[in-house]
């Protein structure tokens, strides 16, 4: 399945409640987060979705309320030193 980065932008949340959206997020359905990094700082999330497509994603994001900034797929990866296809 294919993998995709977002970064959304976090206004006024406290780290409760990022904890929270990030929770909806890993809870899944037509899209699942793997790994959530989030900077309470700059008030900045970002995400690693696992999700049959992009237009999937970008429906359940909009289905859930949840805007993004952008929202790119991985394509390739860095392992022992070589770029791999990420699929």
């Amino acid at each position: 399945m294919p993998r995709y980065l977002t970064q959304h932008t976090l206004a006024c949340l406290t780290r409760q409640g990022a904890e929270a959206l990030a929770q909806r997020m890993q809870a899944g359905g037509a899209a699942r987060a793997e790994r959530v990094l989030v900077n309470m700082l700059e008030g900045k999330m970002f995400v690693e979705f696992r999700a049959d497509s992009r237009e999937a994603l970008e429906n359940w994001l909009k289905t859930e309320g949840m805007h993004f900034d952008f929202l790119v797929r991985v394509e390739w990866e860095l392992h022992e030193g070589k770029l791999q296809s990420a699929d």
